[in-house]
């Protein structure tokens, strides 16, 4: 699991550091109770120590832990994925762990985070997320921001997904179309930008630009043959477009015979 695992332990953090420089990601830390609903075992809600309530959903892999190992009568440090719900302008949560050590791995000795990942910009205490991807919209007028996420394939075979994140603050001009790294604070159920670092400007996707044209797609089109003979009026291509003006021939002269007994001479 993504918060409890062995690598994470080493390190004193619930969330690792990038393994790119531009690893899309959108991952924080919420604590709070999380409330199952009785029609859905994988919904309900997250009240948070603030008493803000957000919908959530529990993911597949985490109902294992919830039957053996987590009392949700208890509040918890959850690590989840936001998600905004366009419709109307709700954030979502989806839970993915919990950091808990010392429930889930009691032989470990030291469980303090180090104090040097304080200023690193890794989300270590609730209310803290790290966004990661490219900025598709940003207005100083209205203070949003749109950030396009991508998601990793479930297999090898499978194409990534892509979803949007609106988050509340202003970055600086042309921001739009960059790779930011941002570090970002739950105020009042909204994700407000607190610092961001742009890693650059993303390559256009030029779509079938880039694809390499088969010869058969440079080849004049042939004329469908239709059955139809073309009109004096269309010139076609085994046509000159005028012909020359032509005279009629003259007739041939048949020539006279002459009698054998007559003479030539005149008396």
């Amino acid at each position: 699991m993504l918060s409890s695992s062995d690598k994470d332990l080493d390190n004193n953090v619930p969330i690792p550091s990038p393994s790119r420089p531009r690893q899309y990601r959108a991952i924080g830390l919420i604590e709070g109770h999380y409330q199952r609903s009785q029609e859905h075992q994988t919904r309900g809600i997250l009240i948070t120590k603030e008493g803000k309530i957000i919908d959530t959903v529990v993911l597949g892999k985490m109902l294992s832990l919830f039957k053996k190992h987590i009392d949700l009568a208890q509040p918890h440090l959850w690590v989840v994925y936001p998600r905004t719900r366009f419709a109307d302008n709700q954030l979502q949560l989806q839970i993915a762990g919990v950091w808990e050590p010392e429930t889930l791995h009691p032989q470990t000795k030291d469980l303090s985070i180090n104090e040097d990942r304080l200023t690193s910009g890794l989300p270590i205490k609730s209310g803290d997320f790290s966004i990661r991807g490219q900025v598709i919209y940003a207005s100083h007028q209205k203070k949003i921001v749109i950030v396009k996420i991508r998601q990793s394939p479930k297999n090898a075979s499978g194409k990534p997904k892509f979803f949007k994140l609106k988050l509340q603050g202003t970055l600086p001009d042309k921001a739009v179309g960059c790779f930011w790294d941002l570090q970002v604070e739950l105020i009042d159920n909204q994700l407000t930008i607190r610092t961001g670092t742009n890693l650059g400007i993303m390559k256009k996707n030029m779509g079938d630009f880039h694809k390499k044209r088969s010869p058969s797609q440079f080849r004049p089109q042939k004329r469908p043959n239709t059955g139809d003979r073309p009109s004096s009026s269309s010139p076609t291509l085994d046509r000159p477009l005028s012909s020359p003006r032509r005279f009629p021939l003259p007739k041939p002269i048949k020539p006279v015979k002459q009698n054998p007994h007559q003479s030539d001479s005149t008396n």
